[in-house]
């Protein structure tokens, strides 16, 4: 039986290849509504159908990623904290050509009746000087 940290990881996994895949159906079933977002583009409250609309048309994809140093928090036995390093490569739609962008990840979880939904999501692109994920 998985331990509760691994659980959580897997989901964070499940996450970022529904993305990958563009399986959005499976990105909005794990989400909490409304879910949070913090990013460099701001902070973003959303719906199911708002993050449908995001993953659906959306310049940009992601084609890969790879996660590092992953940690996992609970406050609670029904809110986990999710932390780690991600390089992720990300494509305008339509095209292969590429670039990988290093950022440091966290995410809320919140088991609900339905199982664990993301309620928050936050992205900090890793300093170029500093710290890197592995």
């Amino acid at each position: 039986m998985p331990t509760p940290s691994k659980t959580l990881i897997d989901l964070e996994k499940k996450f970022w290849q529904s993305m990958v895949d563009h399986d959005t159906d499976t990105a909005v079933a794990m989400l909490s509504e409304p879910a949070l977002m913090v990013s460099s583009h701001g902070t973003m409250k959303f719906d199911h159908a708002d993050y449908r609309k995001m993953a659906d048309q959306d310049s940009m994809v992601l084609t890969s990623f790879e996660l590092s140093d992953t940690q996992v928090v609970f406050p609670s036995e029904d809110t986990a904290i999710v932390t780690y390093g991600v390089k992720q490569r990300m494509a305008m739609r339509g095209q292969s050509e590429s670039a990988t962008q290093e950022m440091f990840d966290s995410s809320t979880w919140i088991r609900t009746d339905q199982g664990w939904r993301c309620v928050m999501h936050t992205e900090t692109p890793a300093d170029k000087k500093g710290a890197k994920p592995h």
